[in-house]
């Protein structure tokens, strides 16, 4: 999801009381965990007269754990008509509040597959304000023609489709198949196998998702559009483009998506190649802001560029490799999808531009941070931590960079999180485990300090003596205990360094003024410097 300064502050929460609902929502109970989602078929017809939908899921799921009770998830507004087990047998099923649960005579063997197949309708739940409340949109565009779309990102796919809502279950792939009033054109994620005339006045479209996606990519986007499309080509690889939207935005829109192409080559020289290939890329004109929905981004950004890029296209682009292909299995660990790709902007800048332009850039996310709610947020509630996991997420990865200090080398550590991480889902520890491991060292405090606590470190720097300009004193003050990062002093210079302070003072030879020597470091790391140049 796109980070909110550019229409109202993310809502953060400081005191929650969590209930029965949100532990249903958000933890992986024995009735989840006893299960393993391989293939969703979800066939749905929208009205847009009712704004209603009605149809199917069938959940092609393995057993992991012998169990005789399942646990699924939608919105207790929706109404489930049945549940067949196998194609062939009623299973009853009862409801407590978002969750309903499969209850069956004789228990399900382990490694045994099944199917469920879930009947339902409904009017499902309108976004106030999407992409961050959650919900269908049901409007018209500039002309009067029909246009709905979806997002659910934090409130859930179980708003409009039963499924295993949790985060750390990704189907192996997933049918897609919407039939809307004829004269309407739906896109959902993946390619476009078939459009089929149906009676009634409704066409069929059917997609298919060859790859595991993430239930809050599912997505539905119906409206008169107008496609036109590219192709992006590097070296022996080709990824189609498609672009979706509204007639009347056509020329702008061929004008302003040529930056897809240098987005693509410059996340690909960082990151590694476009994690959804076989599926393609896709743009679709929406009328919210803007959404990273798999291989069908929701673009909503009205054809504007800030910072010298469309923020839509260059952010929620990002997130197809963080937080579609690197997928956390808690919602609490978001920062790995919106610390990285924030990050992505300021490499974005990088590529584009230089070195300094993207350090200006990333110091500019200083002022967006709070640092009243830890990044990393409480598990298993279905809750997000600080809005702060934008910028300081980014501003975490742009001071492990220096402090690693190799570039070649720390490019391969985040090519490499995509190699290991990519298209299973994954927390925060797996991501800090390997990236210590990758720097040689342990880093635990340093994860501790930025994403569990919301103060930043301070390094007070004094020197010894007036008398001796060339010895100071340096330590670090509210700190995680055992808190070990180093610094690089005097960057970009002959005599640069590295110094490890400590929680105590330690001492140092310096060539330069106090000044100037820091003036560098508090531009590379995220940390609060302090010089006395008084003390004796």
């Amino acid at each position: 999801m796109l980070f909110s300064h550019h229409l109202k502050a993310q809502l953060l929460k400081t005191e929650v009381t969590f209930t029965r609902a949100d532990s249903l929502r958000g933890a992986l109970s024995d009735e989840r965990s006893c299960f393993d989602v391989i293939f969703y078929d979800l066939d749905l017809r929208v009205d847009t007269a009712t704004k209603s939908i009605s149809g199917v899921n069938r959940i092609f799921f393995k057993v992991t754990e012998r169990t005789k009770r399942l646990q699924l998830d939608l919105f207790d507004n929706m109404k489930i008509r049945k549940v067949i087990l196998d194609d062939t047998l009623e299973v009853p099923f009862t409801r407590e509040f978002n969750a309903f649960f499969i209850d069956l005579k004789t228990p399900l063997a382990i490694d045994s597959k099944h199917t469920l197949t879930v009947s339902y309708g409904g009017s499902p739940v309108t976004g106030k304000m999407l992409p961050w409340d959650g919900g269908f949109n049901w409007t018209t565009d500039d002309e009067g023609n029909a246009w709905i779309v979806v997002a659910c990102q934090g409130r859930g796919a179980s708003l409009w489709w039963p499924l295993k809502d949790h985060q750390s279950d990704e189907p192996d792939s997933m049918r897609i198949s919407i039939s809307v009033p004829d004269g309407l054109t739906e896109v959902s994620n993946g390619r476009l196998r078939s459009k089929t005339p149906l009676r009634g006045g409704y066409t069929r479209y059917e997609w298919f998702v060859s790859y595991p996606i993430n239930s809050y990519n599912v997505t539905v986007n119906i409206g008169k559009y107008a496609k036109f499309y590219d192709l992006y080509i590097n070296g022996a690889d080709t990824i189609t483009l498609d672009y979706y939207v509204m007639p009347y935005n056509l020329d702008k829109a061929k004008k302003q998506f040529e930056e897809v192409k240098s987005m693509l080559k410059c996340f690909g020289q960082y990151f590694g190649k476009y994690p959804f290939q076989r599926d393609g890329y896709k743009l679709v004109e929406s009328p919210y802001y803007g959404m990273e929905h798999q291989s069908c981004i929701a673009y909503g950004n009205q054809y504007r560029k800030s910072a010298s890029f469309d923020y839509i296209i260059i952010h929620e682009s990002a997130h197809e490799w963080w937080g579609n292909a690197v997928s956390t299995k808690d919602i609490g660990d978001m920062w790995i999808h919106e610390g990285f790709g924030t990050y992505a902007e300021v490499l974005y800048v990088e590529c584009m531009n230089d070195s300094a332009k993207a350090g200006a850039y990333a110091n500019g996310l200083k002022k967006r941070i709070k640092n009243d709610v830890p990044v990393i947020g409480p598990y298993d509630v279905n809750s997000e931590g600080s809005g702060d996991m934008y910028p300081k997420g980014a501003l975490l990865l742009n001071t492990l960079r220096h402090v690693l200090n190799n570039d070649a080398e720390w490019f391969s550590i985040i090519r490499g999180i995509q190699e290991k991480f990519s298209y299973v889902t994954t927390t925060s520890a797996d991501i800090e485990q390997y990236i210590s491991f990758r720097f040689g060292r342990d880093l635990s405090t340093v994860f501790n300090q930025y994403l569990r606590t919301t103060d930043i470190p301070v390094l007070e720097v004094r020197l010894t003596d007036k008398k001796d300009p060339t010895m100071m004193e340096y330590r670090w003050t509210k700190t995680v205990p055992g808190f070990n990062m180093p610094l690089i002093i005097n960057p970009s210079e002959n005599n640069s360094a590295y110094i490890t302070p400590a929680d105590t003072w330690n001492k140092s030879r310096i060539s330069q003024p106090l000044v100037d020597v820091f003036k560098k470091t508090g531009l590379l790391f995220y940390i609060n410097v302090h010089i006395d140049l008084e003390h004796e």
